[in-house]
């Protein structure tokens, strides 16, 4: 019976690795959206059904996550500190929003892992002096993670 049941999770394995909240993440990572549509994003995450928002700001968190780390890499500091405010900010919005009615917590919880991981690595990328600010984002993504992963496992 144990020989089955590793069988099928070996099978299950790169569906799981594949599922859209990786796929959507790796998506992001490759290509950053238009600043019309960050905008839009925005927009969306703001307007959305307060069940759907916990979800598009961790999207929106994520994206600007990504813009940030390669604004810092290109050498455009000042422009990456205003992107990481932004960040900090949805952030806020996701920790004071975390509801137990939210709408893909599981995915959101994911997506927000893995931006965490990607700020560590531009955070071991970074000069000393830009260090600080992204130390505080990650501080904070990692609490809004630790959050979003509390929900889940309440479900």
């Amino acid at each position: 019976m144990k020989s089955i049941r590793r069988f099928a999770l070996l099978l299950s394995l790169p569906l799981l690795l594949s599922s859209p909240a990786t796929a959507r993440a790796a998506s992001f990572d490759d290509s950053l959206p238009t600043a019309q549509a960050l905008a839009q994003l925005e927009l969306r995450a703001q307007q959305a059904n307060p069940r759907d928002q916990c979800f598009l700001y961790t999207e929106l968190v994520h994206v600007m996550t990504e813009m940030a780390g390669k604004q810092m890499l290109n050498g455009d500091v000042d422009q990456a500190t205003a992107t990481l405010k932004k960040v900090n900010a949805y952030a806020m919005l996701i920790h004071m929003d975390i509801a137990s009615n939210s709408k893909r917590l599981k995915n959101a919880e994911e997506l927000m892992h893995h931006t965490s991981y990607r700020l560590g690595e531009y955070l071991h990328k970074a000069s000393n002096e830009d260090r600080d600010t992204l130390q505080a984002t990650l501080k904070q993504l990692d609490q809004v993670h630790d959050e979003l992963l509390a929900q889940v496992f309440k479900h």
